[in-house]
């Protein structure tokens, strides 16, 4: 099996009290997923700034003993992302689930970076109001570098976007968490410690038992699109309205776009997660 050559560009604070979880999630699935050879992680801000997403990277990394994983930083990650572009041309995949910093950086950087990418997979944008439970939520990815997000949405790479409605719909739940207490392995204890007070939080804030897996809806894409109702959208990238988030969608609009419309089945998306974390502790508890 060809495995698919995935950067993954992320503002992970998985660890930090009171910040979200889900590009550290996301981060370990990558590694456990069989048809992914992860060549680096890319880190940028949005959930926290870039020394707090790079803090919480390195402890993820320490805890679970995670060897030869190339990570990157700021400018550096720019110049990771547009060298391992042209060097894996039309082979690469970027999913990116913070803000789109370092893939601005990868175009200044070469400017024919867009071209060079096989595939573009982010999470992020909203089209409406986003609400849980009667309750705004901010979008916190393209809005954080509205220009960098005007750059990415314009350019002519192959895109798919996981956007905040349907990714709100990746719930990880209570029997998700029990899932996890029933199972051995270092990573079971980590992922339940670093997971409790984010549950508190969502249960606090929004009334539900369980978050959103925000991130983790864009993953689970790159290689289960039968999971997915699948949608072409079309969207008019304006700054002014990334600066909210706002996808600016347009029947009408210039820029043509993956953008799935829902989940078909929760359960079978968790399956595939819990399967990627019990390949990640074979892989990595020896």
């Amino acid at each position: 099996m060809k495995k698919k050559k995935v950067i993954f560009d992320c503002d992970n604070t998985m660890g930090i009290p009171g910040r979200d979880v889900d590009d550290g999630l996301t981060l370990i699935y990558l590694l456990g997923s069989e048809d992914i050879e992860l060549l680096g992680v890319t880190l940028t801000h949005g959930n926290g700034t870039l020394e707090e997403v790079l803090e919480s990277t390195e402890k993820l990394i320490r805890e679970l003993d995670i060897k030869g994983l190339n990570v990157f930083c700021g400018e550096e990650g720019g110049r990771f992302l547009a060298e391992e572009a042209e060097k894996y041309k039309d082979e690469l995949i970027v999913l990116a689930t913070g803000a789109m910093t370092n893939l601005y950086t990868a175009y200044k950087y070469d400017n024919k970076f867009y071209k060079n990418l096989n595939e573009l997979y982010l999470m992020g944008g909203i089209v409406e109001p986003l609400l849980i439970n009667g309750k705004k939520v901010e979008e916190l990815n393209f809005s954080v570098d509205p220009e960098a997000a005007f750059n990415v949405l314009s350019s002519d790479a192959k895109i798919s976007i996981l956007n905040g409605h349907t990714a709100s719909k990746a719930i990880f739940g209570k029997k998700d968490i029990k899932k996890l207490s029933n199972q051995n392995g270092r990573i079971y204890r980590f992922l339940e410690s670093s997971i409790f007070h984010w549950m508190e939080n969502m249960k606090a804030k929004f009334g539900i038992d369980g978050f959103c897996n925000w991130d983790m809806a864009a993953a689970v894409f790159i290689s289960h699109k039968e999971l997915f109702e699948k949608n072409i959208a079309r969207i008019n990238p304006d700054i002014e309205k990334l600066r909210t988030g706002d996808l600016n969608l347009d029947d009408s609009g210039s820029r043509e776009v993956i953008m799935p419309l829902g989940i078909k089945s929760i359960e079978k998306f968790n399956f595939i997660i819990f399967e990627a974390f019990e390949f990640f502790r074979k892989r990595y508890e020896k």
